[in-house]
């Protein structure tokens, strides 16, 4: 195994695992199956199962280590009940096994409660005879990625893969015991802690590895088919991704300030792909008009940006006949406002979700196609901005209130919420 030259730190956890997924590529079969471990690896391992597209689910595992030791890891426990002990570790501090029983048992019981969180009375799929990739987000040790991928060998997996976006010398060494080929990204000589590697190394709490694994779950098992998108608009080269369901009602195009591989915006695709539509997602924005430092492109430059991606749509033969409808999120709600000024005949329906949609200026009067404005949270200033809004506009409207961005943030079936509304809408009109 010989790492992949990438630039360290990686940006954030979905990067990572975009970057891994690419190299994971050639060395796996068909029907893969991603397992990851939470809570971190499970961002890298959506991805992952994204870009595969391949089923996501989790291997709950438990580091154990001495009240008095916290930062010594002394083997892991697996969510079978199996431990997985470093005698290596114990041998070194003169500890015996059973002098653990206490921390084994308390850990049984934390891996209970998060099985039932992420799975709730759902069974693992099924690995027998498939390529399973196990991923974390990294590997200091190596004691929590060798009981899962020990946890997954008993299921006989026809290919056992290790994927880790980085991960120190010994790990690496360990673990290539365990699985029938390890994939880093990077191997560090000198390794220090794992949030080194990092940009954003955020926490990553129990709700986003409830909703990535809600909205991954089911990869590659629904007869979806995926195409990847490329065209310029205004002398920018833009990327996206069409995912098209086996019946087609339409095709909605997304956008939102956050790109494709946002959390809320694949859930609220999922959501419309279950209910018949298409959806291009949309990266709106460049790497350099993404960043924080930036400055908000105009609404105009958003729109002709997703009507560029509309007239592509338009030439895909798989979706070229299908209605249209806009999802613009966030910073992309005007733009979504001002394409469908562009293209009147072209578009039959437009949900924005938060963002200042008055900024679409003086597009609002042109816009003809049925908008429902979502407003995040119950501010009525935010209300009467939205609904003044759409007072300047000639076609049927309506604005609803949905959950605020902290509660979308935390509670992922607030995220689906938003896509059952949208899909209701363009049901109505479309």
């Amino acid at each position: 195994m010989s790492p992949l030259p990438v630039s360290l730190p990686f940006p954030d956890r979905t990067v990572a695992g975009h970057w891994l997924a690419e190299r994971v590529r050639d060395v796996i079969g068909a029907t893969p199956v991603v397992i990851a471990l939470p809570r971190g690896g499970v961002t890298v391992g959506a991805e992952v199962a994204r870009v595969l597209h391949a089923p996501l689910d989790v291997a709950v595992v438990n580091r154990i280590s001495l009240p008095d030791r916290p930062d010594v890891d002394l083997g892991a426990v697996d969510e079978d009940g199996h431990v997985c002990y470093d005698d290596t570790a114990l041998a070194r501090l003169r500890i015996p096994r059973n002098r653990l029983s206490d921390v084994v048992a308390e850990a049984r019981d934390k891996i209970t409660h998060s099985r039932e969180m992420y799975r709730g009375a759902r069974t693992l799929p099924r690995l027998t005879d498939r390529d399973v990739i196990v991923v974390d987000d990294g590997a200091t040790t190596g004691s929590t990625a060798r009981a899962a991928l020990r946890m997954v060998r008993r299921h006989r997996p026809a290919r056992l893969v290790l994927a880790l976006p980085v991960a120190s010398t010994e790990a690496v060494e360990r673990l290539q015991e365990e699985a029938d080929r390890v994939v880093a990204l990077a191997v560090p000589e000198t390794f220090h802690s794992l949030d080194r590697w990092y940009r954003d190394f955020s926490e990553v709490d129990e709700g986003q590895v409830a909703a990535l694994l809600a909205e991954h779950r089911d990869l590659g098992e629904s007869g979806d088919s995926r195409y990847p998108a490329r065209f310029s608009a205004g002398g920018v080269e833009l990327e996206g991704e069409l995912i098209v369901p086996s019946v087609v009602r339409g095709t909605v195009v997304m956008a939102s300030g956050h790109g494709r591989l946002a959390p809320h915006n694949q859930a609220i695709g999922t959501v419309l792909r279950a209910a018949g539509y298409a959806t291009l997602l949309l990266d709106l924005l460049t790497p350099t008009e993404a960043s924080p430092e930036a400055d908000e492109l105009a609404p105009a430059v958003l729109g002709e940006r997703l009507a560029a991606g509309v007239r592509w749509i338009r030439r895909t033969p798989v979706v070229a006949s299908a209605p249209i409808a806009l999802l613009g999120a966030g910073q992309a709600a005007p733009g979504a406002l001002d394409a469908a000024a562009r293209l009147p005949g072209e578009v039959g329906a437009v949900v924005t979700h938060g963002g200042r949609v008055d900024l679409a200026g003086e597009a609002l009067t042109q816009v003809r196609a049925p908008t429902l404005v979502l407003v995040q949270g119950s501010d009525s200033f935010v209300r009467e901005l939205a609904e003044w809004t759409l007072g300047r506009m000639t076609g049927p409207t309506a604005v609803e209130i949905v959950a605020g961005a902290e509660q979308l943030l935390h509670q992922p079936e607030e995220w689906r919420r938003v896509g059952v509304r949208a899909a209701e809408w363009f049901d109505r009109i479309l």
